[in-house]
């Protein structure tokens, strides 16, 4: 992933987490389209970011056709160029790649910021239950947390 913030900042994805659409309880969008969400509603490659808890920006990317609103939450990178700070959690790897809700909605697929395939080929995953999302009945037990095992920039194993 490259990021803009005046610096090229480059730090490979190692950490993320699905939300599947309206009818997954733990995702925004189960609480139907709002200003909020609107950008999961919209086309698939999109950056759906948002400020949490009065402190911290999280990303998504935005992954179904438009209307199904589903997204992948990015948990964590591994710096690789100019990423300064922590990179494990949501809110710290948006600070350390200065990602901020100026980019709600941005194509991720621009010259300017995007996320582009890794020259490193298969990986080993790790699939466990999301992080936070208790609240979410049965989807909280879902596996649908996925990171690269052993990878020590992994902000929870």
């Amino acid at each position: 992933m490259r990021s803009l913030g005046g610096v090229e900042r480059v730090g490979r994805i190692v950490e993320v987490e699905a939300y599947l659409g309206p009818h997954d309880l733990a995702s925004h969008s189960s609480r139907g389209l709002t200003e909020r969400t609107k950008v999961m509603f919209g086309p698939p490659g999109h950056a759906y970011v948002y400020f949490v808890y009065g402190m911290h920006n999280c990303m998504n990317v935005v992954t179904q056709k438009e209307g199904h609103a589903s997204a992948v939450l990015l948990r964590a990178v591994e710096p690789v160029k100019n990423v300064e700070g922590g990179s494990h959690g949501p809110g710290r790897l948006c600070r350390a790649m200065c990602i901020d809700r100026r980019l709600n909605g941005h194509d991720l697929v621009s010259d300017d910021f995007f996320i582009a395939e890794s020259p490193d080929g298969p990986v080993p995953i790790v699939r466990r239950p999301r992080i936070g999302v208790e609240y979410a009945g049965r989807w909280a037990k879902r596996l649908l947390r996925f990171y690269i095992k052993e990878n020590p920039y992994v902000s929870k194993k």
